[in-house]
């Protein structure tokens, strides 16, 4: 049922001091920001557990901080949402105490362990689940309250009408991005910066491989892209046009995002997304004007859009022409003069701008654009002056001068936009929101005055929260001479708050007897009570902390290896082709991965018929028109991989109607996250990609080896993206209703700088993932997990041919019947490979060492 509208929050990104002056004063209900702590009190990389490490404040700050944004009505909200290893729980315990004492409003956390243990180290913090928790369903909202969540911030691929869906089916805080950069991989779902660099994105090091130019491989032949070589680099997010609409469907929070953005980059949006919520509150039109459009697009944008809130269009969430800040464009080439470049205007332009031609036809390598600082207007071989400069409008061709050697002539071409991507003159305008000497934004408060001839005057002040504080004078309220006091006099006097974060909403008196005060008196009163009430605006909040985390791991059984089990091989196959060669070859179960539906059913039958046990593997996202697929799954018979905790937590019903095993997606990363997941009817757990492969060994060691499933040999899923490259590219359709279904008679992959080739598979819900090239193997690291006791083993295959997995699967069948080496293991898998082998994210660092399960408690 539809759920009462609310006025939802306006929540701005912070990375330091200048924006949290921004967005307070341009009038944000909340801030989000990370903490530092010391070195040694944070993760094991030496960063806090936030996922923007060069940004944020130091702890020793926060108690001040806090006590400043309450002062001033503001919330913050602490970013805890990386994921956290084992070596790291005891570090993640105490920096939970730390910020629950310094009485910081919420927590937003991606780690559900860590969500359960901050809830009970402190149950009065209230846990906002991340984006990077990969909701995008009211099942994946209540499995995110299961773990202590109060509020869930949505994916960003999500319609309007989904987010309705949503907030019709549960009764948990909502909040949604509304503006700032997309990720073209779903938050919690992109494993590029682990496959490539050794930097995980749910650790909070992206590395921003989306943002790199490919080539587009159609069935093994490079497709000509035009000018749309940054195929997975999509536009950012504006959704100032759909405040009307998430105001009335119930949305608590509107988020901006940016904290690496600059304090000007804060204000605008901002104070444009806070003007827009209180109109659209009011049931005013939204106010907002082309010149202040063009002031957002200004301050920072790769492409402004409502993008998937407004509906999947492929054709154009991701351009694809540029990666990085482009703001505004002002005209396009039209020709090279000795001296500078000659430009049909579509904006005015003045001297201080900064250009940028944007290469339109030919291949410009990363960071060669050319572009400058204009310094100079020329129109037929004669400067502008002063008056003729501010007549310049839209439709003139000028010629435009840089700076001596600023602009390279020979690499601008007739044709190329032109962008502004720097407007000196934007930054006047904000500086009284980034540089505000006063308040500028302020909070409504009531006042009370009680004046009784022959009593002490007092005055009560209570902001929108309810909190009251009262100041009294020390004499009492002398009878009149002339002129009584009145309540035009106390609302002229007691409204003038300026230089304060106040201002005067109502007036209520209580007077008695014709009293007369002195107007410095009654100035005094009212600071005395601004004073007063501000004070205990900023008080922190008592919260009692205990620790939490012994207490958790004594609860968990301990396990040994078990030494007679005999290994098993799973095997996942994404074609009938591959199933073929699968069932000739009979591993200990057979996963089915297919792009349709309808090809399970007699597959399934198939492997059933063999004798060999089977699952299907569940889409890693699921959506609210999706939920009948877990229905599907259920009626035909087989175990399911389940990649999504939405699906997890709808299984919940259907106890035992399926064998479950909780495939990587799930991002378990510590002891509390895969015992907590186990719990809830899996057999078995495949640990995140995150993970090394001596963290594996680990974790076994504290769930018990027998119930993680680790990939031995696979394709990193790089990208896992709501937007098609098939559709883009290979139809002009916008989305499945009308793209012709490239996907199911053309292959596709996308080749990097260095020459590399990642297949791209679409899924049942039309949504496309990147697999690295290169299969990622666990050779070198297999003697350690048997001697772990770990037992099964997946092999998952994606473009392989037939002939191709019966290969892998008898070099694995050999080593583990101690026919080969690890060594030789890797041998023969190296020379079936087309392009190499990877050890990618199971690659072990020298000065790693090891951990001991047992001093994990108490320590």
């Amino acid at each position: 049922m539809p759920r009462a509208p609310v006025k939802p929050e306006v929540m701005s990104p912070v990375g330091g001091e200048r924006q949290l002056r921004a967005a307070v004063e341009a009038g944000a209900d909340a801030v989000f920001f990370g903490v530092n702590f010391a070195a040694g009190q944070g993760r094991a990389d030496g960063a806090g557990f936030h996922a923007r490490a060069k940004v944020g404040f130091d702890a020793e700050a926060l108690p001040e901080i806090m006590r400043g944004l309450h002062e001033r009505g503001v919330q913050a909200f602490v970013t805890f949402n990386v994921l956290v290893f084992d070596r790291e729980l005891r570090q993640a315990e105490r920096q939970l105490i730390t910020l629950a004492e310094s009485g910081v409003d919420a927590i937003i956390v991606q780690d559900h362990g860590v969500a359960r243990l901050a809830r009970e180290i402190c149950p009065d913090l209230p846990v906002h689940g991340s984006t990077q928790m990969s909701i995008t369903s009211a099942e994946g909202a209540e499995h995110a309250r299961r773990f202590g969540a109060s509020r869930v911030v949505l994916g960003r691929e999500l319609s309007l009408r989904d987010i309705e869906r949503i907030a019709g089916a549960t009764d948990l805080e909502l909040e949604t991005f509304v503006h700032g950069a997309l990720c073209v991989s779903y938050s919690g779902q992109c494993f590029s910066s682990e496959a490539w660099g050794g930097r995980s994105a749910n650790r909070g090091q992206c590395a921003q491989a989306c943002r790199l130019p490919y080539d587009l491989l159609v069935d093994g032949l490079e497709r000509d892209l035009g000018d749309a070589r940054y195929l997975l680099s999509p536009g950012d997010l504006y959704a100032l046009h759909q405040v009307p609409e998430l105001v009335r469907i119930g949305v608590n929070c509107l988020k901006i995002e940016g904290r690496y953005k600059d304090a000007e980059f804060v204000a605008l949006t901002t104070a444009a997304y806070r003007r827009a919520v209180d109109e659209a509150w009011a049931g005013r039109p939204l106010s907002v004007t082309p010149a202040e459009e063009q002031d957002l697009e200004q301050v920072y944008s790769r492409g402004l859009g409502p993008h998937f809130m407004a509906g999947t269009n492929h054709q154009t969430v991701v351009r694809g022409r540029a990666p990085r800040h482009r703001g505004v464009r002002v005209g396009t080439v039209r020709g090279v003069t000795e001296r500078g470049v000659l430009v049909d205007l579509s904006q005015s332009v003045k001297p201080g701008d900064g250009l940028v031609f944007d290469p339109a036809n030919w291949r410009t390598p990363e960071g060669r654009e050319e572009g400058g600082f204009l310094y100079g207007l020329w129109d037929a071989g004669r400067p502008l002056d002063d008056d003729s400069l501010a007549r310049v409008r839209p439709g003139q061709t000028l010629e435009l001068r840089f700076g001596r050697g600023a602009v390279d002539g020979r690499r601008v071409r007739v044709g190329d936009p032109v962008w502004r991507t720097h407007d000196p003159t934007l930054a006047a305008r904000v500086r009284p929101l980034v540089e505000a000497d006063d308040p500028v934004q302020t909070r409504p408060v009531d006042a009370h005055f009680s004046g009784h001839v022959g009593e002490a005057p007092a005055l009560t002040l209570t902001d929108e929260h309810g909190l009251s504080a009262t100041a009294t004078l020390q004499e009492p309220l002398a009878p009149a001479r002339n002129r009584a006091l009145d309540e035009a006099q106390l609302r002229e006097q007691l409204g003038r708050l300026g230089g304060t974060p106040f201002h005067l909403r109502a007036l209520t008196t209580d007077l008695q007897g014709a009293g007369f005060l002195p107007v410095s008196a009654l100035n005094a009163l009212r600071r005395e009570a601004v004073a007063a009430l501000t004070a205990r605006r900023g008080h922190a909040p008592e919260r009692p902390t205990t620790p939490a985390l012994d207490a958790a791991l004594r609860e968990m059984p301990a396990t040994t290896p078990d030494e007679d089990q005999a290994p098993r091989l799973h095997v996942l196959v994404r074609t009938p082709e591959q199933l073929d060669a699968a069932l000739e070859e009979r591993p200990d179960s057979i996963t089915l991965d297919y792009l349709e539906l309808y090809g399970l059913k007699p597959s399934v039958e198939r492997v059933k018929a063999a004798g060999i046990a089977v699952r299907v593997a569940s889409p890693r996202i699921l959506k609210p028109t999706e939920q009948n697929l877990q229905k599907f799954l259920l009626s035909l018979g087989a175990g399911i991989l389940v990649r999504s905790g939405g699906l997890l937590e709808g299984l919940q019903a259907e106890a035992g109607a399926a064998e479950l095993t909780g495939d990587f997606s799930l991002n378990a990363a510590n002891v509390l996250t895969a015992r907590a997941l186990l719990e809830l009817g899996l057999s078995r757990l495949t640990p995140t990609y995150d993970l090394n492969a001596q963290q594996i060994t680990e974790l076994a060691g504290l769930v018990g080896p027998l119930r993680l499933e680790p990939v031995a040999y696979g394709h990193l899923p790089v990208f896992h993206t709501e937007h098609c490259v098939f559709c883009r590219f290979l139809s002009e359709g916008t989305d499945y209703t009308n793209c012709g279904h490239p996907c199911e008679s053309h292959r596709i992959a996308l080749r990097d700088e260095r020459g590399r080739s990642h297949p791209v598979m679409a899924d049942v819900g039309c949504r496309n993932t990147v697999f690295e090239g290169r299969p990622q193997v666990a050779a070198p690291h297999l003697d350690s997990w048997l001697g772990a006791g770990l037992r099964d083993f997946r092999l998952e295959f994606v473009h392989e041919t037939p002939q191709q997995l019966r290969d892998v699967m008898a070099a694995h069948r050999a080593y583990l019947s101690g026919e080969v080496s690890a060594v030789g293991l890797q041998a023969r898998l190296d020379a079936v490979s087309d392009q190499g082998l990877t050890e990618g994210s199971l690659f072990v660092p020298h000065d790693f060492g090891t951990l001991d399960a047992l001093p994990l408690i108490g320590t």
